[in-house]
């Protein structure tokens, strides 16, 4: 009896080892205006794998985000790719924001960005469709702190927009 449980234990336990955890798809980006900089600015996480493999099968080019020794092209991509994905109406009216820059924090990117000159804020819509052309259950995950007011959203790709009204 003794020999079969552990011959059992022995069949199951590399089975039940070799199960892997599902990967959760998500970014984070958080929204502040700062109306003493008539600012607004916005800084996005996201995994730096994920980013990759998307730019190399959006673009048909092997990008590798490094800290060190990285490519020119990299910015490049990044920069366009945010730009097509990232879309803000500041009261009712599209507007263009700035890359500033990208920090590297392990695995995740910290891209920052700023939309300038803004007077004031009455409506503000945000859309966040980073990844979803490679990921079906990717969530970008928006924190706007605008005007005294805080509100989170998740976006998904059925559904990539959030507004706030003041």
């Amino acid at each position: 009896m003794k020999a079969i449980k552990i011959l059992v234990l022995a069949i199951l336990l590399p089975l039940l080892l070799s199960v892997s955890a599902h990967k959760f798809y998500v970014s984070v980006t958080e929204v502040e205006y700062v109306r003493d900089k008539k600012s607004v600015q916005i800084i996005s996480r996201i995994f730096i794998d994920d980013l990759e493999n998307t730019l190399r099968e959006r673009y048909e080019k092997r990008l590798i985000f490094s800290p060190k020794n990285e490519a020119e092209e990299v910015g490049i991509y990044l920069k366009r790719y945010l730009k097509d994905k990232i879309t803000i109406k500041i009261n009712g009216t599209p507007v263009d924001f700035k890359f500033i820059g990208k920090e590297y924090d392990n695995d995740i990117l910290f891209c920052y960005l700023e939309v300038a000159n803004v007077e004031e804020i009455e409506t503000f819509e945000i859309s966040n469709t980073a990844l979803f052309d490679n990921f079906d259950d990717q969530q970008n995950i928006v924190k706007l702190n605008m005007n005294n007011k805080k509100k989170s959203f998740v976006l998904m790709p059925q559904s990539d927009k959030a507004m706030l009204k003041f």
